[in-house]
């Protein structure tokens, strides 16, 4: 201000200069300060700065480990409500006097597991469902698909499951009361014959259900579909149902042990069936194969990960 270089600078601590109540520099009581060494001692000023640098540092910490304790508690919150209502689901699944009682017994369960657990479930397209028996044909996400088919369908469904569940008595027994169909998944030829079993099942009375991708992941993205359900829809000449679930996976991923919380939507579409007759069985099943696989690509909301 007065053309001269100052004989020395002092750094003053932010919030230290004294001002007047218009804002003014008080340049009176600055140098005052300035004359008696007491720049930025007002209110310890420094230490207020080191106070307010560790608790910037600390409070993210503090909100991540909050963050993680309530998901913690709501995931054994989540096993609790399952430890509570699974094995009486059990028993009165393995005691039920046909399939159709069965899947009644765990539409309730998995509605009240969902209601307590605070999981919001939202149905769309029930309109759809056939009143003939039909194949039914899901994507795959999570151990949570189950639960949420049972809680959005009315209707009985025979689950289409791994062979290997048969050497576990609690899956089999289990299983056996919903009135599953068990399919091998490596053996090509035992494969065939599956799918011409499963047809006989269709056609006999009882609709079915498929996870044609055989298996979930942990990352997104909606598989590959096998041909079994389609071609087991082809040779009962009954329709295909196409049945998008959304959410589970972010709930209970792949390798994850703890459920979060979150919306599960469930999308049926409309029902597509196969030529009448069918000259190649085998092209009807991959059209049957690829309209079911466009519209649960569309409405699962994950990415394509393997070709139609």
């Amino acid at each position: 201000m007065l053309g001269e270089p100052p004989d020395e600078v002092v750094l003053a601590p932010p919030h230290t200069v004294l001002k007047t109540s218009s804002g003014k520099i008080r340049r009176a009581a600055c140098r005052e300060l300035y004359e008696a060494g007491r720049v930025g001692a007002r209110g310890h000023a420094a230490w207020w700065q080191v106070i307010r640098l560790v608790s910037g540092s600390l409070l993210p910490q503090a909100q991540r480990a909050a963050t993680a304790g309530v998901h913690l508690l709501y995931g054994l919150y989540g096993w609790l409500l399952f430890a509570l209502l699974a094995p009486p689901t059990w028993v009165l699944t393995a005691l039920a006097p046909h399939p159709a009682a069965a899947w009644r017994v765990n539409r309730v369960a998995a509605r009240i597991i969902l209601s307590l657990a605070g999981i919001p479930l939202t149905v769309r397209g029930i309109e759809h469902l056939p009143r003939a028996p039909g194949v039914l044909v899901a994507n795959h996400a999570s151990y949570l698909d189950g639960i949420a088919l049972f809680a959005a369908l009315p209707a009985h469904f025979s689950f289409v499951a791994k062979r290997e569940f048969l050497d576990h008595p609690v899956a089999r027994i289990y299983l056996r009361g919903l009135g599953a169909q068990f399919v091998e998944r490596f053996d090509a030829r035992q494969s065939v014959e599956d799918a011409s079993r499963m047809a006989n099942v269709v056609i006999a009375g009882t609709s079915m259900a498929f996870f044609p991708e055989g298996t979930f992941r942990r990352m997104p993205g909606l598989g590959s579909f096998r041909l079994g359900a389609f071609a087991a829809a082809v040779a009962a000449q009954v329709a295909v149902l196409p049945v998008a679930i959304r959410g589970t996976r972010a709930l209970l991923r792949e390798g994850q042990w703890l459920p979060r919380r979150g919306p599960i939507a469930v999308t049926i579409g409309s029902p597509v069936f196969p030529p009448a007759p069918a000259p190649d069985a085998f092209a009807a099943a991959v059209a049957l194969r690829d309209a079911a696989r466009a519209h649960i690509l569309a409405y699962c909301g994950e990415p394509d990960a393997g070709s139609g």
